[in-house]
């Protein structure tokens, strides 16, 4: 049984990307009654907001990788995005408009969504790759600071 938990409560029996995408907070915890524990996944600046714009199946499919990752499974469409950004992944998915995309990492036990966008060409703009770097960077001062 799947046990969420957040500011607001505890759900339970739902999909954890479902959940994600329809609460309006960026932080959840969760437990899983079993075996192994999955990571936390949070959602950094605006990435939840973004993601939540895109079209129903893009988020489904991008959730049901990102839940993949937490659980230690290969997302079905992932990338590194090494050596521009060491350690950071990206999830893919697409229709017939546009490319959409989920950039995370993961560090102490949790998956951190740094940055979620939309674009129409085959190359990342160097925009988004700032972004990412720059949540990054954050990430690691706050955590280093929480130690």
């Amino acid at each position: 049984m799947l046990i969420v938990g957040c500011e607001c409560g505890i759900v339970k029996g739902r999909s954890l990307y479902k959940y994600l995408y329809t609460l309006k907070s960026p932080h959840a915890s969760v437990d899983i009654v079993g075996d192994s524990t999955p990571p936390d996944v949070v959602f950094e600046g605006d990435s939840l907001e973004i993601v939540r714009g895109f079209p129903d199946m893009v988020r489904a499919n991008l959730g049901a990788d990102l839940r993949r990752a937490q659980n230690g499974d290969r997302p079905l469409d992932s990338k590194p995005m090494a050596p521009v950004l060491p350690g950071v992944f990206e999830l893919r998915d697409d229709d017939r408009d546009a490319w959409y995309r989920v950039l995370y990492t993961q560090l102490g036990g949790v998956i951190y969504v740094l940055h979620s966008f939309k674009k129409k060409t085959r190359k990342t703009p160097q925009a988004d790759i700032e972004a990412a770097r720059k949540r990054l960077s954050a990430l690691k001062q706050r955590l280093a600071r929480q130690t």
